[in-house]
């Protein structure tokens, strides 16, 4: 239940970042697209407070910090589900600890960078660092998912490796080339991505409802620890993995539903900031154009 929990919490907060991120992405570039550059981070607009303006950097420390705590937990608890049993099971609950805290360090110096002067953080430095987190993400899961007894969590956590890899290729872009709009509205995107997933991962391993037919949770007889879900007849795990990637194709579908949706509201809201009020012209270039109309009809 905690795990299941704990997915949850993860896509949520994912879901959020991207989402945020693909608005104020989608909002800057349409209200001044000379201007636009890529940002990592984008305050609260409509709050005057400084430190309230930040509450987004806050928030995403704050679950960075749970996650940080849970992979620690993790990392003590025996696994004798896990190939390798107890040494590897620590060692990749520990790697998964050391990327969150990573990404943690970098938050951190993202507010002292926009909060203070002590520590300029330039942009294109940011999404470099970002795109070493990412793949160093890519690489831990990939890991992961070649140390599982269970299929079905393999084929879960490499569908993550492949989304943090796309991830990290498009901050790597977006270092290059910062006014890529398409770049930075695919990373938001592969964020939300990547929260979708996290639950579809949750969904699919601990929760009955979900899980594939001809596949059951683990449980080791001994010490009664619950694993993953894993599938005893071939044809079963092939059915399960054809379900986790018909599901993965929906997820993408849907993101893209997202990011469409998004824009056209988007873009509606400003095109009504922009044309919906009628300014009247100065009276001064009022009474010239009268009076150029006056000379015009007398002549």
């Amino acid at each position: 239940m905690a795990t299941l929990m704990y997915h949850m919490l993860s896509s949520s907060s994912l879901l959020s970042l991207g989402f945020y991120h693909l608005i104020c992405t989608t909002r800057n570039r349409l209200k001044s697209a000379r201007d636009y550059v890529a940002k990592p981070y984008h305050p609260l607009s409509f709050i005057s407070q400084p430190h309230l303006r930040r509450l987004p950097l806050y928030l995403l420390l704050l679950c960075l910090l749970i996650s940080l705590i849970h992979q620690s937990l993790v990392s003590l608890d025996a696994d004798p589900l896990l190939k390798g049993h107890t040494p590897v099971h620590r060692f990749t609950s520990l790697q998964a600890a050391a990327v969150v805290f990573s990404f943690l360090i970098l938050v951190v110096f993202l507010l002292i960078s926009e909060s203070t002067s002590l520590l300029p953080l330039p942009p294109d430095l940011f999404f470099a660092l970002a795109a070493a987190l990412f793949y160093l993400q890519y690489s831990v899961s990939d890991s992961s998912a070649s140390v599982q007894t269970s299929d079905l969590q393999a084929k879960c956590d490499s569908v993550s490796a492949r989304i943090s890899a796309l991830s990290a290729l498009l901050c790597l872009v977006i270092a290059v080339q910062p006014r890529l709009f398409l770049a930075d509205v695919a990373l938001a995107a592969s964020i939300c991505l990547q929260g979708l997933w996290v639950l579809q991962t949750g969904l699919s391993l601990y929760v009955d409802a979900f899980i594939p037919e001809g596949c059951h949770k683990l449980l080791d007889v001994v010490t009664g620890v619950e694993g993953s879900t894993k599938c005893d007849l071939e044809d079963s795990k092939l059915r399960a993995i054809a379900i986790l990637d018909l599901a993965f194709v929906v997820h993408v579908m849907f993101v893209l539903l997202i990011v469409t949706v998004t824009y056209a509201a988007v873009a509606k809201t400003i095109g009504i900031r922009r044309f919906g009020s009628y300014e009247a012209l100065p009276n001064a270039d009022s009474s010239h154009i009268q009076m150029k109309a006056m000379t015009g009809t007398q002549a």
